[in-house]
């Protein structure tokens, strides 16, 4: 088995081996994966964090040997909490842009060591913050299929992405986020920090948001906003009308 470390920003995780391929998902600085094919610019991988498949160009990570990719699985390293933090790669004296939730692997000091290139963290880290707070810090970041930062993101890749800041793993999707947590059997009883799952007309987990009391929740459509809920569903006062239809509550916390 091979495996890879991203040492970019952010690089797009496509469903097929083309640069026309929609976006899955995202990979971001210091996240490492499993490779498992090669197809001539391309690779396709499996992301160690939540076991996600899809394909990034061979050009945009950094190959890991197996030693490396088992510290990292045995001993995550720290992420950034802030929406953005720099990392001045010394090799050509450029700045990365690092987005919230990026892995500082191979931490020494302030510089990140990946391979023989060097990237010195600028500035605060940031901390972890109530999960109300840190979702908020999203709002009005546009929607984007497979987004996980605040320049676009989608519903699942929001949850994912707060509950991360949590210290908590979900899955990339939302109908796999609602196989993890624990049921919570009515709205009423439905708290800060549980996820609100919706379905469309065939019963698929099509949609996911994060409640911020009983009739309120947050969530990633059109853009990251906050909306009412009830019995039935989210209703958008913009559109006077239900958007979503209310399937399951889980909790994690």
């Amino acid at each position: 088995m091979e495996y890879g470390i991203c040492n970019l920003a952010v690089i797009p995780l496509r469903a097929e081996p083309s640069d026309k391929s929609e976006q899955v998902s995202q990979v971001l600085f210091g996240e490492a994966f499993e490779i498992v094919e090669w197809k001539d610019r391309w690779v396709k991988i499996i992301t160690g964090n939540d076991n996600y498949q899809g394909w990034i160009g061979r050009l945009q990570f950094a190959m890991l040997g197996h030693i490396a990719y088992k510290s990292l699985k045995i001993n995550p390293p720290p992420i950034t909490y802030r929406a953005v933090t720099q990392a001045w790669k010394k090799a050509d004296n450029s700045i990365l842009y690092l987005p919230v939730g990026s892995s500082l692997a191979f931490l020494k000091g302030t510089t990140c060591h990946i391979n023989n290139e060097k990237f010195e963290i600028i500035g605060e880290i940031g901390e972890t913050e109530a999960i109300d707070v840190t979702a908020k810090s999203f709002i009005n970041t546009a929607y984007l299929w497979g987004g996980r930062t605040h320049y676009g993101i989608d519903c699942s890749g929001f949850t994912q992405a707060v509950f991360k800041l949590q210290g908590i793993d979900l899955q990339r999707d939302a109908w796999m986020q609602a196989g993890q947590g624990e049921v919570v059997d009515f709205l009423a009883e439905a708290r800060l920090g549980d996820l609100a799952f919706f379905d469309n007309e065939e019963g698929k987990i099509t949609h996911v948001g994060i409640m911020l009391n009983n009739n309120q929740i947050i969530h990633a459509s059109g853009r990251v906003k906050i909306d009412n809920i009830d019995s039935e569903g989210i209703y958008s006062e913009e559109l006077k009308r239900y958007t979503h239809k209310l399937r399951i509550l889980k909790r994690y916390l």
